[in-house]
C-alpha cells in the first residue's frame, strides 16, 4: 500500500527538499509582493492574494505576468 521510502537516497531527499523550498520561497515572495503594492481596488489585491495562496505556483506565475503590471509600488 505504501511505497518503500528506504530505497530513496539521501541525495534524492535533498533534491526533493530543495525543490519544495524553492517553490515555497517563490510563492512567499509573490505573496509579499502583492502585500506591498497598491491596486486600483482593494478587491483586486485580495483576489491576487487568494490566487497566490490557494494556487501557489500557477497563481504566482499569473500574478507576475499579469497582476504586477496592473499595480504600483508603495512608498
Amino acid at each position: 500500500m505504501f511505497p518503500d521510502f528506504s530505497a530513496v537516497t539521501p541525495l534524492q531527499w535533498t533534491l526533493v527538499g530543495a525543490v519544495v523550498a524553492l517553490c515555497f520561497s517563490f510563492s512567499a515572495w509573490t505573496i509579499l509582493d502583492v502585500w506591498k503594492r497598491d491596486f486600483e481596488s482593494p478587491n483586486e489585491k485580495v483576489l491576487w492574494m487568494q490566487f497566490c495562496i490557494f494556487i501557489p505556483i500557477f497563481g504566482s506565475l499569473a500574478y507576475l505576468s499579469i497582476g504586477r503590471k496592473r499595480s504600483t509600488k508603495r512608498g
